[in-house]
């Protein structure tokens, strides 16, 4: 058979119409062919949340099981952190040369795995060594989830739809709160284990069926006939025989992306200072999630408000999402997170001035800065899949959240030294709002520098 006849490009009579790639996507209303996408992508996310976070519900019955010390359960949620801090680096990368599709199956599959592994762990040695696997797996899959979901999306609804994935991360945690208290007491903590690995097993064919490859990878693989059938998915009206020629943007696409290349020329300043605000926000959700129970303890609040208090940030988070996401699709992406870093420097003042009031003002304080931190967390990625263009998403946003997991190891050190000094309570709030405006700072600054380019351009 003949190239011609073989390639979705031929044409039957009359000159080929030219598709070109991610403005086909932007032109065209969102279908149930992006949706079904979308909501595998958030499966991922939600799996990747119950990982993630089932272990800290599993730690103490760990704890009693062995006999292990504190210092032994910290190493041992260190090593998925390090995994995964590893596996952003090193391995999200990957995509783009292998393809966002495999590298999300990979890692679904290793992240699994180790997981089910975990089940027949009989020390603490085998259990840090599985995590710290497990973590890799978590960071290969998590940022090729987020550029599948942002290349098949429309700009107009980009950051909304991204927004939504990582609620999924947010909801994994909730899932793995109920599911830890459901199965620990009735099965042990193992059982927790085996949940963690079926449920992405059972994912596993769902997205080799279903999952598409990004189509500028195929494109610039040279695999033209499997990049117009995903674009029929889109647009139905297309014809089968593909009288069309497709085009992606750039022609970078299919090597590997060196980081080098986020640190060189005009990407060098940006990238930079997208890393500062990942760290710094980061910094603040760990900080503020490790040692508000202690804060709101010592102020005499119960161990029930306690358990409120940490649902109500990641509460906030999800529901700033809804608000945010369509602000920045409409709005703009850097004005609405520098607004909302902005005003959550209000809502840092306001807990600084009610504590010690009743529990529903506190609770109410702690939700709108969950609003803030855990919202602005989600938001910064989508504004990172905008920041860098498709043929080095995977790359940026890898090194974005590596990076950021700096500021998430070190938030907690720095929180409670200033605990550790003396600093009061209400003054430590106040400090935060510097951090806290200066991420907003920075994002107007980086919106002002991309209008400028534009200009440029």
């Amino acid at each position: 058979m003949s190239d011609t006849a073989s390639s979705p490009s031929a044409t039957v009579s009359g000159p080929p119409r030219t598709l070109r790639f991610p403005g086909f996507i932007d032109e065209r209303p969102l279908g149930g062919f992006q949706l079904r996408t979308t909501l595998l992508c958030g499966l991922v996310m939600l799996l990747d949340g119950f990982d993630t976070q089932a272990i800290n519900y599993m730690a103490p019955a760990i704890t009693r099981d062995w006999g292990v010390s504190k210092g032994t359960m910290a190493t041992v949620f260190s090593a998925a952190l390090v995994g995964l801090m590893l596996g952003y680096l090193l391995l999200a990368p990957l995509a783009d040369r292998l393809g966002h599709k495999r590298l999300v199956m990979a890692g679904v599959a290793l992240f699994s795995l180790s997981t089910l592994a975990s089940v027949w762990v009989q020390s603490p040695d085998q259990l840090i060594i599985m995590r710290f696997i497990t973590g890799m797996g978590l960071g290969a899959a998590t940022p090729s989830t987020i550029a599948l979901t942002a290349e098949y999306s429309p700009k107009r609804l980009r950051a909304s739809l991204v927004l939504a994935i990582y609620c999924g991360f947010s909801l994994g945690f909730v899932a793995a709160n109920y599911t830890a208290g459901w199965l620990i007491p009735a099965y042990g903590w193992r059982s927790v284990f085996i949940a963690g690995a079926v449920l992405p097993l059972a994912l596993l064919p769902i997205l080799a069926w279903r999952l598409p490859e990004s189509i500028s990878y195929l494109l610039h693989r040279g695999d033209h006939t499997k990049a117009y059938s995903l674009t029929r998915s889109i647009d139905r009206t297309l014809p089968e025989t593909g009288q069309a020629q497709l085009e992606a943007e750039s022609a970078e696409q299919g090597k590997r992306v060196k980081v080098t290349e986020l640190l060189s020329g005009r990407q060098l300043l940006g990238t930079v200072l997208l890393w500062g605000v990942f760290a710094i926000n980061l910094a603040m959700f760990y900080g503020l999630q490790s040692w508000m129970p202690t804060i709101l303890s010592e102020r005499g609040y119960s161990a029930g408000t306690l358990a409120t208090a940490a649902s109500m940030t990641t509460i906030g988070g999800i529901v700033i999402a809804f608000v945010v996401g369509p602000a920045m699709d409409r709005l703009g992406a850097y004005s609405s997170l520098s607004a909302l870093y902005f005003v959550g420097c209000g809502f840092l003042i306001l807990i600084s001035l009610v504590l010690g009031s009743p529990v529903w003002m506190v609770l109410a304080a702690i939700f709108l800065i969950g609003c803030t931190v855990s919202g602005g967390q989600k938001s910064v990625i989508a504004l990172a899949a905008a920041f860098y263009p498709e043929e080095v998403r995977a790359t940026g946003l890898g090194w974005a959240l590596g990076v950021g997991r700096v500021g998430g190891i070190l938030g907690p050190v720095i929180v409670g030294g200033l605990l550790a000094g003396g600093i009061g309570h209400e003054r430590l709030f106040m400090i935060l709002v510097i951090p806290t405006a200066l991420c907003g700072l920075i994002v107007l600054y980086l919106g002002r520098r991309a209008k400028q380019q534009l200009k440029v351009v």
